[in-house]
Order: structure tokens, then sequence, then C-alpha cells
């Protein structure tokens, strides 16, 4: 499936009266199974593993408020906590309430947030397991990029003009795996999921997410400690944002969490390395649900 074929078959539900979320869904009478994709992208990131999953799960996969094709309003007030309740109002209208969640990166983040509520039973959800990829769970191992960086500060919005699609291609080769760099064709479908709807206008704004992930680091490292069900995480090591470093202090601080390892390959391991992260994926579900082998 091609990204103008992704769009077109996608749904829309309307957020709080007026937003509207972008979903890609795959029913079936499969376990449930919910992806939540990271920053900058959408849920187009699944795409490599999108029909394979789909064999074993009913797949849901929203774009985050103010990323993909969803609507990226300018004045709207972006945190993790709100990108949670967009993902409990689409559980809702879809009835579910008992789900497995396979996220990345910004998604791990929206997902601590979602497991925190669902341990301190402020939830009727029911999380049945959790797979992370690369992401900045432990905010002191996280090792943003200067880009990052430059948005997050005082001249953030300065700068939203200047992300070209040279910008971009720039920056993804440095976090994807010397083996494994993004094709030119990924390039431009990654560009044309950020500059829908001008929505590199925004990125000032989304990427406030790296402070509250200082701000509610007990709450959300907490939640990851105290997981009462089955968890892992599938990490690219030559990530310089979230690679071999945080691997090292997930297993100190997190023994919880089974860790795999990808040496060779970088921040994106469900671009990169498709094959490598399914049959990991299916390889922790069949060591806890063998039914669903």
């Amino acid at each position: 499936m091609d990204i103008t074929t992704w769009y077109r078959s996608g749904k829309y539900f309307l957020y709080k009266d007026k937003h509207r979320i972008f979903y890609q869904e795959k029913a079936s009478d499969k376990p449930k199974l919910l992806l939540l994709h990271g920053f900058p992208t959408a849920s187009w990131d699944w795409n490599k593993i999108w029909e394979d999953l789909a064999k074993k799960f009913h797949l849901i996969a929203p774009d985050f408020m103010g990323f993909g094709f969803s609507d990226k309003p300018k004045s709207y007030t972006y945190t993790v906590h709100d990108q949670a309740d967009m993902v409990e109002a689409l559980l809702r209208l879809k009835n579910i309430d008992s789900l497995h969640v396979l996220a990345h990166d910004f998604g791990d983040t929206v997902m601590q947030e979602l497991l925190a509520r669902s341990i301190e039973s402020s939830s009727a959800i029911h999380y049945r397991s959790i797979c992370l990829l690369n992401g900045g769970i432990i905010p002191e191992s996280h090792q943003p990029r200067p880009i990052q960086k430059a948005l997050i500060g005082p001249f953030g919005l300065l700068i939203t003009p200047f992300l070209s699609k040279k910008k971009l291609k720039k920056n993804f080769h440095e976090i994807f795996g010397k083996e494994t760099p993004p094709s030119d064709e990924e390039i431009d479908e990654f560009y044309t999921l950020i500059s829908f709807n001008r929505g590199k206008y925004v990125f000032h704004k989304l990427i406030r997410y790296m402070t509250e992930r200082k701000m509610f680091r007990d709450r959300w490292v907490g939640a990851l400690q105290n997981c009462p069900i089955p968890i892992s995480m599938i990490n690219g090591n030559q990530d310089p944002v979230s690679g071999k470093h945080l691997a090292d202090e997930v297993r100190k601080l997190m023994p919880v969490i089974k860790m795999v390892d990808l040496p060779t390959i970088g921040h994106y391991p469900q671009t990169e390395a498709p094959e490598k992260v399914l049959s990991h994926f299916f390889e922790f579900q069949t060591n806890h649900f063998s039914d669903q082998a």
C-alpha cells in the first residue's frame, strides 16, 4: 500500500467535537492491537509491518493531534495527557476495552501515561501487553538532536519555516543505522506527513513533550518500573537519540522490561528492519499468549 492509498483508505473521528483525527484500522475478530507512532511522523510508520500484523491482530493506529493527516491547529495546547485522552476517546468509540500495544518514540511516552492511568485504576481500558520501540522513556538518558533542542528553545517558532525536505533528509540519515539509511522515497513520504496541513508550523509546540517527560518523570518511569503486564522493548542500538545508551539504562532501572537489541539498526526499527521487529514481536506474544500464535 502506498501513502496515498493509506490516506484514502483511512478514517476520521471528531475529538472534542471539532478536531478531525485520522486513523487506520484493520478490523477482525482477532485480539486488538493499538499502534502508537513517534515524532515527527504518523501512523504510516507502521506500513511495512501492517499486513503481517493484521494476520494475527485487529489493528488500530491513529495519527496524534498535530501529526500526519490529523488536524494541526496552531492555537492548540499540545500535551502528552491530551494525546492520551484522544487515544482513549478513539478506543471508547470503537468499543475496545482490552488490547495489546506496540509503540514507538513519542508513542512510548503516551503509552507511559496510559499505563499510569491503568495502574491507578483511573482508566477502564485493560492493556494486555506492551511492546516499545526506540523512545525516550527515561528522560535523563534521552539525547535530543540539535534540531530538537532548537525547536524547543525560545526561537523555535522562527525555525519552523526552514524545516525543508533537505533538512529532514539530513536529520533522518543521522538517526537511522549506517547500513539501513532511509530511501529517497521514504524521505518523500515522511515529508508528506509533516507538511500536510502545514504541520511543520506547529513543531515547536508538539516537541514540548520533551519538557513534559522531565516534569512527569517519576509518574512515567514509575509506571514502567511497576508494569503489571508483559512488556518488552525492541531497541535499535545505533540510534543516537535513544539507542544503546538508553537500552543499558532500561536494563538497570526497569528489569521488568525484556530488552531486545538490534545492533546495526537506528531510531526507526519498524522501517529499517521490519522483519526483525515482526519476529521479535511475535516471539514476545507467543511466549505470553500462546493461544494467539
